[in-house]
């Protein structure tokens, strides 16, 4: 089956994340493009993810992880090389509504970490459900190469007209008009 692509407000959502070598750095990149309300559990981290704790002010617990530490939170991410651990943390989660993602083991995830484009307001993702992560890394590259820098001052300025133009067709017809402008020009 495959996963829904949804995408969600973090800003107010409590992360945990269980790990900090390579992987756990790997997602903890990815997340705080979305929100800095991020916790980290290990009993060792690398010199990059206590960079990340350190610069974006994370809560650090440097330990390791032990049942009741999802308590409190909204989304866990399970970043190590246990797969022990992967499997007793979603088994701890079920019954809850805390969302689980163990890295590289499906098995034990509500969801996976989708290859992401993120230049200002725009975010594009793409996921091949866990068939090809490197699929999914490629296209994100070419897709990246093409999406110009613009985007970003281009959808600025449709956010702000959105606030004072009122609902109905001829909004709908001008935003039509403007963003197939912005293709024409900026997508040659």
């Amino acid at each position: 089956m495959s996963y829904f692509p949804m995408f969600m407000d973090m800003q107010d959502l409590k992360v945990l994340v269980v790990g900090g070598g390579t992987i756990a750095v790997e997602k903890l990149e990815k997340l705080l493009d979305f929100t800095k309300e991020i916790t980290l559990i290990a009993s060792e981290v690398s010199t990059e993810a206590s960079i990340l704790i350190k610069d974006h002010c994370l809560t650090f617990y440097p330990r390791a992880y032990k049942e009741g530490d999802i308590q409190g939170f909204d989304i866990v991410i399970v970043a190590t090389d246990t797969v022990d651990l992967h499997k007793a943390v979603y088994e701890e989660s079920r019954g809850s509504r805390i969302l689980v993602n163990s890295v590289d083991n499906t098995d034990y995830c509500d969801f996976i970490f989708p290859s992401y484009v993120k230049k200002d307001d725009l975010t594009i993702a793409f996921s091949t459900g866990g068939a090809s992560p490197a699929f999914a890394k490629y296209i994100r590259r070419h897709f990246e190469r093409i999406i110009p820098d613009s985007v970003g001052d281009f959808l600025k300025k449709m956010k702000a007209l959105r606030k004072t133009m009122p609902k109905g067709k001829e909004r709908m017809k001008y935003f039509d008009t403007l963003a197939e402008e912005y293709f024409k020009k900026n997508f040659k």
